[in-house]
């Protein structure tokens, strides 16, 4: 079974070249090409692919705001926002809107094609600085109220091995069940601790540890 992608990307030439990156992957299939987020929200609708490549930059409706209306759909589906430099602040308002990880345009295909299979297996590319700035940002707003104790053993082991830096296909091998299993379950966490995506839920579990 393919990973299914879709590309939000205003620059018709770069769309045109990550299309044809992407067609070079056998386990990756393109479901979309679109030009602004509004024409990807009218689009995909509720039938949101695998993974969304997000140019952070698009007219109209930024990539920010785009990510924070595809969260409302899927908390599942990985979002990948692609920036032509690392702009600390801008990847990090994306990633607390909801998206998994970042890349640089300049990335090579090979670099593209990883980060996509690395973010649908549970990963999230990103920067450890920009990785430090999520954790931070939970330091700042100050503790929860407690909405671990809502979670199942079974989704409290889930949480715990996603914040020792397991991916979801390491973990349905660790516990012995299937990796669709291990999505539900993020879901669950990330619904019942009132985050957008696992990357919320694992540093909001740091903080709540500390």
């Amino acid at each position: 079974m393919r990973t299914t992608i879709a590309v939000v990307e205003d620059d018709p030439g770069l769309r045109r070249q990550l299309a044809e990156i992407l067609a070079t992957a056998p386990d990756i299939e393109c479901v979309g090409l679109f030009p602004t987020g509004e024409d990807a929200l009218k689009k995909l609708g509720a039938r949101l692919p695998d993974v969304v490549l997000m140019d952070i930059g698009l007219p109209g409706m930024s990539g920010i705001e785009c990510v924070a209306e595809l969260r409302k759909i899927s908390t599942t589906t990985q979002i990948i926002m692609v920036t032509v430099y690392e702009d600390s602040e801008r990847i990090f308002s994306a990633l607390k809107a909801g998206a998994n990880g970042y890349l640089v345009k300049s990335s090579p295909p090979h670099q593209l094609l990883e980060a996509i299979r690395d973010a649908y297996g549970g990963g999230a590319p990103m920067s450890s600085h920009i990785a430090r700035k999520v954790v931070q940002h939970f330091h700042l707003i100050g503790p929860a109220a407690k909405p671990k104790q809502n979670l199942s053993a079974r989704e409290q082991q889930v949480l715990e091995l996603l914040s020792t830096g397991f991916i979801y296909k390491e973990i349905a091998d660790k516990l012995g069940i299937g990796l669709e299993t291990v999505r539900t379950y993020v879901k669950n966490i990330c619904q019942k601790m009132h985050v957008r995506n696992r990357v919320e839920a694992v540093a909001r579990h740091h903080f709540d540890g500390d």
